[in-house]
């Protein structure tokens, strides 16, 4: 079946597609950035990546397949020689495009597509996720330290209740100890002085 054969048709026959496609791959290729049509943009985005992607493994018969699509020598070399340093720690999404609004004659929509740099490290969706998940670790281990402290501080607490309670408890036992100490040191001198009397009376 020939579903979904018919993409990017950008209003030009079959014979003048391709010549349209390689002219916007040599500007790009060259310059870096071009400004077109967003519907242009959006068709050479694959097509110059799979060029790309040829340059990366390198071979002599890759260079011939580039140089039918690019149909431009130059560009080839340039393409293989210089740029494709710029791509090979990047495993694809090697270009980049910018919607920047209507043309004022016929209305349509405009776009930038651009190379991207070796140097470029994206838009930083995941660095913001990654940041995200630390601040939240971060929040987690202070919500965990917190809880500890106020566990800590709780057993503290127990602890000198429980101190409190046992010096209460001992206190009332010293204090029924010291009546009966207090009442045989009371008694001792009476004896002393029962006996002294029993004494005098023996000798009379």
């Amino acid at each position: 079946m020939r579903h979904l054969k018919h993409r990017h048709e950008l209003g030009v026959k079959k014979a003048h597609r391709p010549a349209l496609m390689a002219n916007l791959a040599l500007a790009l290729i060259k310059e870096g950035r071009i400004k077109t049509t967003l519907a242009k943009a959006k068709a050479l985005r694959p097509f110059i990546e799979k060029i790309i992607t040829l340059a990366k493994n390198g071979s002599l018969a890759d260079r011939r397949l580039a140089a039918s699509r690019l149909r431009n020598k130059e560009a080839v070399q340039l393409l293989f020689n210089e740029k494709v340093e710029e791509f090979k720690d990047r495993p694809g999404g090697y270009t980049r495009i910018y919607k920047i609004g209507t043309r004022v004659g016929d209305a349509a929509e405009m776009a930038l597509i651009e190379l991207i740099p070796a140097a470029d490290e994206g838009y930083g969706k995941k660095r913001k996720k990654k940041a995200k998940k630390t601040a939240k670790k971060a929040t987690e281990e202070k919500a965990v330290e917190e809880v500890a402290e106020e566990v800590a501080a709780e057993e503290s607490a127990a602890e000198v209740e429980e101190t409190l309670v046992a010096e209460a408890d001992e206190a009332p036992a010293e204090s029924e100890e010291a009546p009966e100490a207090k009442a045989e040191a009371e008694e001792e001198p009476a004896a002393e002085e029962e006996a002294a009397d029993e004494e005098e009376e023996t000798k009379k």
